[in-house]
């Protein structure tokens, strides 16, 4: 059952990401696309990133649209619990440590402590996964059509493990 859903979960990112890459559009473009969906999606929006979405492919026509909504199943319902928590900790190190523990602090203090820490761990997590998205599909997308060129065997998967290896 799990790993159905995985399996599937990671066929739609595929198509997404295959469908950005074939795009004409440059690998820049693509690449700040979906760094740009990354930065929106991670932050805690309640569903409103995705109508910014259409209004930055209404306003800019560079937006890779393919791009944008991948960073959606990249960073899917599922994973935005993993994403908070961990928006929770860099907060806690960014602002230092018991900022939300403290003993004096009423129930209404502790909670806008929380809150800021959850904010700002968000927008660090969101900056620091929008350039490791960037750099990933500027580098997947120029390695997807200089294989399509040379007719390479090379799959996409082995193009992810040979970046990460580097």
């Amino acid at each position: 059952m799990l790993a159905e859903r995985l399996a599937r979960y990671r066929a739609q990112i595929r198509e997404k990401l295959l469908a950005a890459f074939r795009e004409d559009r440059t690998p820049r473009q693509i690449a700040a696309s979906f760094a740009i969906g990354i930065f929106i999606t991670t932050l805690p929006t309640g569903g409103v990133g995705v109508g910014l979405f259409f209004v930055f492919i209404s306003l800019w026509s560079w937006i890779s649209k393919p791009a944008i909504f991948a960073s959606v199943v990249v960073l899917n319902p599922a994973v935005k619990p993993a994403v908070y928590l961990a928006s929770f900790q860099v907060g806690e190190i960014v602002l230092g440590p018991n900022s939300v523990h403290t003993q004096d602090a009423t129930i209404t203090e502790s909670a806008l402590l929380g809150t800021r820490q959850l904010l700002v761990g968000n927008t660090v997590l969101a900056v620091g996964l929008s350039v490791l998205g960037y750099v990933l599909l500027l580098y997947l997308t120029r390695a997807y059509r200089r294989r399509s060129t040379e007719d390479s065997d090379q799959s996409l998967l082995s193009e992810i493990r040979h970046f990460l290896r580097r």
